[in-house]
């Protein structure tokens, strides 16, 4: 139970009020006056003190200056007593740090309740404190968690690295009534290669394609492959992934090349600042649909090879070529959107006409994960 102190030359006052505190369950110890009363919140810290203000030695508003300027007893609730119907002191007791005064006579459910008040208030205090605590650290240990899973997902990339499935084994006969297509390519291409000589874009453009292709296989996807600037990659279900379906594990892709590009923007700032580039971003496009495979062969080197064809791919690759234009990092179709529903945060909307199409392309951009 709380601890009270209370302060009063009077022993009458000093007896009522140890007493009704008592009966209530607060441990008690009392003091004559304001010096042995000091003594005593200095070596048992209470909760609360509850102190007359007309006493030897040190009054009440002595006593109440010497706990606000102790670091380690500022925060004690203090509660005065005053026989003094003179309101100037009752401001002064408030206005010098008191938390709440009583004028004698006063009665012991007056007394109860004004005691009961600055206690709650004191645990009300503690708990919003200890959320603020807690907050702090389950935030240390998200922080925590992400690092950690970087570091496991940079470890697994480079143990995998060499599993990378080529497109061709994507089968001809590949056909999949539903399916997620990211598409991603480079904002202000002509931009980078104008600006850059071939050897300097070219190092951008292998960790690019590092960095993407890792990404895209811890996601698990089907197909990938380069097309001019940018890749493309289907998402389907299969055995091994039907615990999280292929719009959700696009999104994800998605948003890890959006970090992946911040990544190489800071490559860029660090060895290109001179030159004034933009920074560097993909726009990745997300649409859902049938997808099927079609074989390349017969193609000048490309015998063996397969390509995903259909709608799904070609207004993937348009999104970001329609109007109005988008500037966002993730942009999704409401049909990809419907596989992640509840899933991901999103911000703007927009209705986008793609070249080649009747009908225009409900987008959302996506934001993160929920």
């Amino acid at each position: 139970m709380p601890l009270i102190v209370v302060i009063d030359d009077d022993a009458g006052t000093r007896l009522l009020v140890s007493q009704v505190l008592k009966k209530e369950g607060y441990r008690v110890m009392t003091a004559e006056d304001g010096a042995k009363g000091l003594a005593l919140i200095r070596e048992h810290k209470p909760e609360l003190v509850v102190s007359d203000v007309q006493m030897p030695l040190l009054d009440g508003f002595d006593v109440l200056d010497q706990v606000r300027n102790d670091a380690e007893l500022s925060a004690t609730a203090v509660i005065l007593l005053t026989s003094l119907q003179d309101r100037s002191y009752m401001r002064l007791g408030m206005t010098t740090g008191a938390d709440d005064y009583l004028t004698k006579p006063f009665s012991p459910q007056e007394l109860r309740e004004a005691v009961s008040a600055q206690l709650n208030k004191r645990d009300r205090a503690d708990a919003m404190r200890t959320q603020v605590v807690d907050k702090a650290v389950q935030l240390a240990l998200d922080e925590q968690r992400h690092k950690i899973g970087a570091l496991y997902e940079s470890r697994m990339v480079q143990a995998l690295s060499e599993q990378w499935p080529d497109s061709s084994t994507a089968q001809d006969s590949d056909r999949f009534a539903s399916a997620t297509v990211l598409y991603a390519d480079m904002r202000d291409y002509g931009l980078w290669t104008q600006t850059l000589s071939s050897t300097e874009f070219s190092e951008i453009v292998q960790q690019l394609y590092s960095s993407v292709g890792d990404t895209v296989y811890l996601f698990g996807a089907h197909s990938m492959q380069f097309v001019g600037d940018g890749m493309l990659c289907v998402f389907v279900d299969a055995a091994d992934t039907h615990s999280v379906n292929h719009g959700l594990r696009a999104v994800r892709a998605a948003l890890g090349l959006a970090n992946a590009t911040k990544r190489i923007d800071g490559y860029v700032q660090k060895n290109f600042a001179e030159r004034r580039l933009p920074k560097f971003s993909l726009g990745v496009a997300l649409h859902s649909g049938p997808v099927a495979f079609t074989s390349l062969d017969g193609l000048i080197s490309r015998t063996g090879q397969t390509t995903p064809v259909g709608d799904t791919v070609a207004a993937a690759l348009k999104l970001f070529h329609g109007e109005p234009r988008l500037n966002w990092s993730v942009a999704a179709s409401m049909q990809a959107m419907r596989l992640v529903t509840g899933s991901v945060r999103t911000g703007q909307s927009a209705r986008v006409q793609v070249p080649g199409r009747s009908q225009p392309i409900d987008a959302l951009e996506i934001l993160g994960l929920a």
